[in-house]
């Protein structure tokens, strides 16, 4: 491995580094990371980082070149090896040190990788700090140092916070499907959800970063049909999905059906809200205004915000609130919980509150009002073309007079529905969502707005 500034600037996205391996991320670009990235944290006067990657085919070689590249500037390295994102995020935590990188793709398809990292307490590094980092790479002005290799095995640790951040009752015994995707959670959801003793089915708990089975995508509900199936055949009381490195999950309820993640933020917020002071929850863009109208309704304080994980869960901290999450999956629990996204303890406080109850998770949606919503579509482009697409739409809803928010790319609102057209910053994908208070009007949103997206997305 050597020093390279052969590297695609599209790599470089709005919260993270993610490309294709080895075309957009391979040894080389790894090792010339890690001396940016260690000579950089010095500037945040660190002196010691945290590494962890998860199950990727490619990610044994990549952090092997980053950690060698890190060492080479003097900077000393804590290696977790194989972990969750999650479990990284608390390493940070418990060794009170806040640079590191996790090299991981999350949910992206099998061939990518890439690396999640922080300089210091600021958190995961986005937008502007990512690109002024990217310029001081390409620079190439890398210290030189000999630092040193520890490595630390997290799991006890964390298992111990899971499970002494959850109070299951138990005098009711649920059925429970886990679905680990061969992802990273394959290694430690069986484990540690056996140890809450309840009735339990793992379904594809069995690493293979090839992902034969399905993509390790919790949030798009396609992925979810095996697990459906199962819930239905056991007459199981929930199904529970992770993601690839573990800091998203997917709920299945014990009809069978999908229970998207605003949905899950309507259950949660109904146990949240009456029982503490703190009455704050954030959400983000995508999220029905059926999840705004019940925090409303509950006397809570709603919150919106941008997506995209490293926003969402800054802006919980930012906002003092008992909990936020988005429409991906990403859940942040503040009440007796760090703050951070895991996608096994989201999975075990969905168990914690149906074992305080007598009712199914369907039972716990009872009430809502209603609206008719598409799930988030995906459209192709380019990660040059997609920017000019949302700027578009952004500036005919303008010339129209629409009320609108655009903190993250346009959500156009109207009285009986939105709609919300973004572009994604970890794919070349135009992002959109639409919603009316009528299936009419859905449709009618949907058309219209996909028709501009074909127009200028050409």
């Amino acid at each position: 491995m050597e020093l390279t500034k052969n590297i695609n600037p599209n790599i470089f996205r709005e919260y993270d580094v993610r490309g294709v391996y080895p075309t957009d991320i391979n040894e080389d670009v790894s090792y010339t990371f890690g001396k940016a990235y260690g000579t950089y944290i010095k500037r945040f006067n660190q002196q010691t980082c945290i590494v962890g990657h998860d199950n990727r085919l490619s990610s044994d070689s990549l952090v092997e070149a980053l950690i060698k590249g890190i060492l080479s500037t003097g900077i000393h390295v804590i290696d977790l090896g194989l972990v969750t994102t999650p479990m990284y995020y608390y390493a940070c935590i418990l060794k009170n040190i806040p640079a590191g990188v996790m090299v991981t793709a999350s949910h992206n398809p099998k061939d990518d990788n890439g690396f999640k990292f922080s300089f210091d307490e600021r958190g995961n590094a986005k937008g502007e700090m990512i690109q002024e980092f990217f310029q001081f790479l390409l620079a190439g002005n890398f210290d030189e140092g000999q630092g040193t290799l520890s490595h630390y095995d997290i799991k006890e640790e964390y298992y111990k916070l899971l499970l002494s951040s959850i109070d299951i009752n138990p005098n009711r015994k649920l059925k429970v499907v886990i679905d680990c995707g061969n992802g990273t959670t394959s290694f430690f959801a069986p484990e540690i959800y056996n140890l809450i003793h309840q009735d339990l089915v793992v379904l594809y708990g069995k690493s293979d970063a090839n992902f034969p089975n399905h993509h390790p995508d919790p949030s798009v509900e396609e992925n979810l049909e095996v697990l459906k199936k199962t819930v239905l055949e056991l007459k199981a009381d929930v199904g529970i999905a992770f993601d690839g490195d573990g800091d998203r999950v997917g709920i299945i309820d014990e009809k069978g059906n999908f229970i998207s993640a605003d949905q899950l933020m309507i259950i949660i917020s109904r146990f949240l809200i009456p029982n503490h002071e703190n009455k704050r929850i954030l959400y983000d863009v995508k999220c029905s205004k059926a999840l705004t109208d019940e925090i409303k309704k509950l006397g809570g304080v709603p919150i919106i915000c941008r997506t995209g994980n490293s926003y969402t869960k800054k802006a919980t901290q930012e906002n003092n609130c008992i909990f936020g999450g988005e429409f991906s999956g990403h859940l942040y629990f503040r009440d007796k919980f760090p703050g951070f996204d895991s996608g096994m303890y989201a999975g075990l406080r969905i168990i914690e509150i149906l074992s305080n109850t007598d009712k199914t998770i369907s039972e716990l949606l009872a009430g809502i009002n209603h609206y008719y919503s598409t799930p988030e579509i995906k459209i192709p482009s380019t990660d040059t073309k997609k920017k000019l697409v949302v700027e578009k739409i952004k500036e005919t809803c303008q010339e129209q007079g629409f009320d609108i928010i655009d903190i993250d790319g346009v959500r156009v609102e109207l009285e009986d529905g939105w709609a919300l057209v973004r572009y994604s910053n970890t794919g070349p994908n135009i992002t959109a969502r639409f919603e009316g208070k009528t299936e009419e009007m859905m449709n009618k949103l949907e058309n219209t707005f996909m028709t501009l997206i074909e127009k200028y997305n050409q």
